[in-house]
């Protein structure tokens, strides 16, 4: 992983675990002397955030361990699967919660008291919690200039970056339901409004965490290279006299910034092997110069008849 990206990713990381530790305690004391169930809700929603901004570090840590016999392309997918975890903690914890909480307010509502002090913590809560999203999204369109954010996440193979955005879009829109509920459970005299409201945050948690999931599922299970990767690598290659045909060019993220790359191609059959082994190294050095995160490749020689291919991939 490259120092800028690196550095920017744990930087936006930081500050939202920053962020949302001192969200989290001043939304339980609002919690307690307000008696409010939007505020309790928030207030775990936050905890689950900082205790996942956590295992994102971690992972980060995790994955920079150098290759090893055991994993000889080292350990940089670690990141992929604490992703996962994070996407399933958010939807149990954060979102059933979230809903737990909301049901049994409305089902045994609180007496209904001042709400000054929801309106100031949400008030503090926003401005931090946007401080963090600015951060993110701004990490984020910087590192996907020119690309639409739905096709950026998907494409992304960082996952602490979408991430924290993603989770601080929540939050966000969490605090503006949160704020709702009180106001309209006071402008009404009705405390269940409050209770809705947090099942109103469960589902919108839960959303989100389905969407995340999805993307780390990917990234755990083994996403390819962007295709701009995969055409310059295909280029490259099939410029060379010496290759007939460039039968098919295969990769795998084994890091956010590292790439496995499996080339076949089809070689002229008045190569000697000599010939063949230099021809391979001068185009292992010239593909990774022209693309730094390509940390391993394997070039096999193999008529073009012989190669396998693989089934179209299905549509979304």
């Amino acid at each position: 992983m490259s120092a800028t990206k690196e550095g920017g990713s744990n930087f936006v990381v930081i500050a939202a675990l920053v962020a949302n530790l001192g969200i989290a305690v001043a939304k339980f004391v609002a919690a307690a002397l307000t008696g409010s169930s939007s505020m309790l809700t928030e207030g775990f929603h936050s905890v689950v955030d900082s205790f996942n901004q956590l295992l994102l570090l971690y992972g980060q840590h995790r994955g920079k361990r150098p290759p090893d016999e055991a994993h000889p392309f080292g350990y940089g997918r670690e990141l992929y699967f604490w992703s996962f975890v994070v996407a399933i903690l958010i939807f149990g914890v954060g979102a059933g919660v979230s809903i737990y909480e909301g049901w049994e307010h409305y089902k045994h509502p609180e007496p209904l008291r001042d709400p000054l002090v929801n309106y100031i913590v949400l008030g503090v809560s926003f401005a931090l919690e946007g401080g963090s999203w600015f951060f993110a999204i701004r990490e984020f369109a910087a590192a996907n200039r020119g690309v639409n954010w739905w096709k950026a996440v998907r494409r992304s193979k960082d996952p602490a970056g979408f991430i924290v955005l993603f989770e601080d879009s929540a939050a966000i829109a969490g605090l503006i339901v949160a704020g709702a509920g009180v106001f309209l459970s006071h402008a009404y005299g009705d405390p269940r409004i409050d209770g809705i409201a947090s099942i109103v945050i469960g589902v919108l948690l839960g959303v989100v965490a389905a969407l995340l999931a999805r993307e780390a599922k990917g990234l755990l299970i083994g996403e390819g290279a962007d295709p701009e990767i995969v055409a310059k690598v295909h280029a490259i290659v099939d410029r060379r006299p010496q290759i007939t045909a460039v039968n098919h060019v295969r990769s795998i993220h084994t890091a956010p910034e590292s790439i496995f790359l499996a080339i076949s191609a089809d070689f002229e059959d008045s190569l000697t092997m000599g010939e063949a082994e230099l021809l391979i190294e001068d185009i292992e050095t010239e593909l990774k110069a022209a693309e730094p995160k390509l940390s391993s490749i394997y070039i096999r020689p193999e008529r073009k008849e012989d190669a396998a291919r693989l089934p179209a991939a299905p549509a979304d």
